[in-house]
């Protein structure tokens, strides 16, 4: 089975997510879009203002889709082998990372005149240049997990309703970015200034615009959830049981038992009792020893439906991504009794 088939049939199986929390999901795109907007509408005007020849400015146009191309598919790449839950999980430190800096490159980016570089001068349009292209690769940095985590958390069913919030976001970012110089304008701000210097309408907007990216994705970082049981904390572990009307243990083969983490899992369920409807077994390597029974000596305490138990031996085949399917929709009608 090719690797596209594969993420299709795993994304198939993902139980339906609330629309608040796809809206949660992509709440950022709203920020990150505003900041490259205001980039790429104001970038000749911040030029131009610094001395740059007209007649050259296309040469700085070549970083933003230069730095997309670039970066996009590194931060892929390297968040499908991160995990680091005090900074959100997998995708969400990237984002992270990348707002901090777009914040400040955005509060940089409209004083590169007023540093006293002086009008024209070399120090004044490479302070520029590299500022512009730390934006450029921090806003894709930042924009790059929230495709992602749509991939990674949404069904198929669900995938065309998120990617259209994203297409909206993405839309009343830019126009919010594009207006914003003319209503600061309206309202009193300068819209010129002294030789070399930035107008108070462009540095104000695009104070406004880093304000809206940190707002923005600090929703998205504290109401999105990246789950892992091996790293989760107990107490927040612990905390989601109250609510879960199903649980899925899905563990590889440690020797002749469930990974430790798992079983730990198993206990706190017993332990706690909580009003689950049901639980199911994923495992994995599962040549020999008592995967799933393991689990069912240590629940005792309640007495869930059980929905089965999908064992891997070896590569995944159709049939076993079948069997994932169907323990899904198991698991959805559980739920939904």
């Amino acid at each position: 089975m090719s690797e596209k088939a594969q993420s299709s049939q795993a994304t198939k199986g993902l139980p339906d997510v609330s629309r608040s929390l796809i809206w949660m999901i992509n709440f950022g795109f709203l920020g990150v879009q505003t900041a490259f907007t205001l980039q790429s509408s104001q970038m000749s005007r911040i030029f131009q203002t610094l001395g740059a020849d007209p007649n050259s400015l296309g040469w700085f146009f070549i970083l933003p889709p230069l730095a997309g191309l670039l970066v996009q598919p590194v931060v892929g790449y390297c968040s499908d082998r991160t995990w680091a839950p005090k900074l959100g999980g997998r995708r969400l430190p990237y984002l992270l990372l990348g707002t901090l800096i777009a914040v400040i490159v955005m509060i940089l980016l409209p004083n590169s005149g007023s540093f006293g570089f002086g009008y024209g001068s070399l120090a004044a349009l490479l302070f520029g240049a590299i500022t512009v292209a730390f934006l450029d690769v921090s806003s894709n940095m930042a924009m790059q997990p929230f495709k992602m985590m749509v991939g990674d958390m949404v069904n198929d069913d669900q995938k065309s309703y998120a990617y259209g919030i994203q297409s909206f976001l993405s839309n009343t970012g830019a126009v919010i970015a594009a207006v914003l110089p003319f209503l600061f304008a309206y309202m009193g701000l300068k819209n010129t200034a002294a030789k070399g210097v930035v107008p108070q309408t462009v540095v104000v907007a695009f104070y406004v615009g880093a304000a809206l990216l940190i707002i923005t994705s600090l929703f998205t970082i504290f109401k999105v959830k990246e789950y892992d049981m091996v790293e989760a904390d107990t107490c927040a572990f612990a905390s989601d049981l109250v609510d879960a009307c199903s649980v899925i243990f899905a563990s590889p083969m440690v020797l002749a038992a469930p990974h430790p983490f798992a079983l730990v899992g198993a206990l706190l369920v017993n332990t706690l009792r909580p009003k689950i409807k049901s639980y199911g077994v994923i495992g994995s390597y599962g040549w020999g020893g008592v995967l799933a029974g393991t689990y069912d000596k240590l629940i005792t305490t309640i007495k869930p439906n059980k929905l089965g138990e999908v064992i891997v031996k070896g590569l995944p085949t159709d049939v076993d991504y079948q069997k994932l399917d169907d323990m899904a929709k198991q698991i959805i009608e559980s739920c939904n009794n």
